[in-house]
């Protein structure tokens, strides 16, 4: 950083006067500026687009045969679309200040008239290069800040995933989360709720990156609190979660939930689907079942009530519970994963450990979509034995 610091700053002049490029040429060497030169808009490209700028000092009437100033605006415009844009200072005579004012409006940081005053030039460029420095001090500031926090929501976020899985008898299980940002809005969770029985739980709240991060942590902390308090009324539960989230959320944030009460002894699971995507129930004979929603999705209503459904996990039938992350996850020909394709992955990873599973079956989504990843990923599976 202190070499950068120490390095003469770069000025290109662009200008369709031979003596004036000469003239500003000596001027601001002079001065300690390392300074290129460029007399058409076509070398002012190519140069912007092989070395990185300071200031551009241009002249807005950039033709001997025209004084509209078109070429020069365009100019500008195309100079402060490339990344890393250079800032801008223009020149123009008494006679075209119309043509500074637009070009203050399309982005040039000041403007100088013609003919000069080289201090006055100079004191100009210098305060154009000091506010310059200043912006990019306080962008990576802002920057590194935003990045801090970022990291921080990412620990916190890995944090909530569940680090124990209490063992159960009839059923192995595992889960695993793919967020397409830094941080997201999709999460599941394994909730030990007394001797031999198990909550399960995928959630995906609405939009995506910080927001919908922090609207799951909410949510997830609000159902490890709820049923910690012992009991297994499923819709009573989630009926005091819903308002809970309601109370705590924008009336625009939601969320669909899924959630299952295992039972050990009994290879029953008692569930709520709360608009979420219908779980699928593989069956070992082949067949295929789906658990569609008991509930409307949390977080949109006080008027919100909540139904359970049971369904038996038998010895090797195996449950997937998915958020649409997976199933919508489209190819460069648009088309989507689906429902089909997830059925066939896990077929045939059949004979794979439930511990690596969802990883598998993850994968195969990724290897379908072949583009970068839109939406976060979620999946949990449960395997009877």
């Amino acid at each position: 950083m202190g070499a950068e610091a120490e390095r003469p700053a770069r000025i290109l002049v662009a200008d369709d006067q031979p003596d004036v490029l000469v003239a500003l040429h000596l001027l601001l060497k002079a001065e300690g500026f390392d300074v290129e030169t460029a007399d058409s808009p076509a070398v002012a490209i190519a140069a912007a687009s092989r070395s990185r700028f300071d200031v551009v000092l241009m002249d807005l009437n950039y033709t001997r045969d025209t004084t509209s100033g078109a070429e020069g605006l365009e100019l500008l415009g195309r100079l402060r679309a490339r990344s890393a844009a250079p800032d801008v200072v223009v020149m123009t005579a008494w006679g075209t200040i119309d043509l500074a004012v637009e070009a203050m409006r399309l982005g040039a940081r000041g403007f100088v008239l013609k003919p000069w005053d080289n201090a006055a030039l100079v004191r100009t460029l210098r305060a154009q290069i000091e506010e310059r420095a200043r912006r990019r001090e306080a962008e990576l500031e802002d920057r590194g800040a935003a990045d801090r926090d970022l990291a921080l929501a990412r620990r916190v976020q890995r944090q909530l995933l569940p680090r124990t899985c209490p063992p159960l008898a009839t059923l192995e299980y595992a889960g695993d989360c793919r967020e397409a940002g830094a941080v997201g809005g999709d999460g599941y969770d394994f909730l030990d709720l007394g001797p031999g029985n198990l909550g399960l739980m995928l959630t995906d709240t609405s939009g995506k990156g910080m927001g919908a991060a922090l609207l799951m942590a909410n949510l997830q902390a609000t159902l490890r609190a709820e049923f910690a308090r012992g009991g297994l009324d499923l819709p009573r539960r989630l009926e005091a979660v819903n308002a809970l989230f309601l109370a705590s959320t924008a009336p625009e944030h939601y969320a669909t939930l899924f959630f299952g009460c295992y039972d050990d002894a009994r290879r029953r699971l008692v569930y709520a689907n709360c608009g979420h995507n219908p779980p699928l129930v593989l069956r070992a004979d082949g067949s295929c079942e789906r658990l569609p929603p008991t509930a409307p999705v949390m977080g949109l209503m006080a008027d919100w009530t909540c139904e359970e459904a049971e369904v038996a996990i038998a010895a090797g039938d195996t449950l997937v519970v998915f958020s649409d992350g997976v199933t919508e996850a489209q190819n460069a020909r648009e088309e989507e994963f689906g429902e089909e394709r997830l059925v066939e992955a896990v077929a045939r990873e059949a004979l794979r450990p439930v511990a690596s599973l969802p990883a598998a079956i993850l994968a195969a989504v990724e290897g379908f979509r072949g583009t970068p990843q839109a939406d976060d990923v979620t999946l949990l599976v449960a395997r009877g034995r």
